[in-house]
């Protein structure tokens, strides 16, 4: 019988593996270019990638030939673009190097995979449980939030604030690219 939580964080750091490369290879091509994006903008690109994962879900076809999975890991990637934006702000031209970038996305991909052990010991594995659409409406209630939260100049209640949501987001992300992986 295998461990289930050791699994889960072997899986996933294969799958935070794969996404740094393909943002290392992207940070090669295009810069840091994201750093202009403002956090509505971050948060309006964060939804078009859920929306398009629900809407394949939902028709089962896609007219641009890609799946749902690079969806899943542009969202976790766009998820550490949030969390690097929160921490440094937005510019209006590029001022971080790819090292620096990638120092950050490094830091910000291991909080996401202790807050992941954390709260996975608590939850006792339910997500390997849970349908890879469920994944999909958290992550969009949690992009809900982040626009009402932006729509209140962040002045919230109780909220636990955007960079909470972008972890959650990440993670579920990470979820999904677990389970489609594995399916596939």
């Amino acid at each position: 019988m295998c461990n289930t939580e050791n699994n889960t964080e072997g899986q996933f750091r294969a799958a935070m593996k794969e996404c740094r490369e393909l943002f290392r290879r992207k940070l090669h091509d295009y810069g840091a270019s994201w750093r202009i994006l403002r956090p509505s903008s971050l948060t309006d690109q964060l939804f078009i990638k859920a929306k398009r994962i629900r809407s394949l879900e939902i028709k089962r076809e896609s007219l641009v030939g890609e799946g749902i999975r690079p969806e899943f890991i542009a969202l976790i990637n766009y998820g550490i673009v949030g969390l690097i934006q929160l921490e440094c702000g937005f510019v209006d031209s590029v001022d971080m190097s790819a090292e620096d970038a990638m120092r950050l996305y490094d830091r910000h991909a291991e909080e996401a995979l202790q807050l992941m052990l954390r709260k996975n010991h608590d939850y006792d594995e339910a997500w390997r449980s849970m349908r890879v659409s469920s994944y999909t409406d958290f992550i969009l209630t949690k992009l809900q939030r982040i626009k009402e939260i932006e729509y209140l100049g962040g002045n919230t209640l109780v909220s636990e604030g955007v960079g909470s949501n972008y972890m959650d987001i990440i993670n579920y992300a990470v979820f999904g690219v677990i389970k489609l992986s594995d399916e596939g």
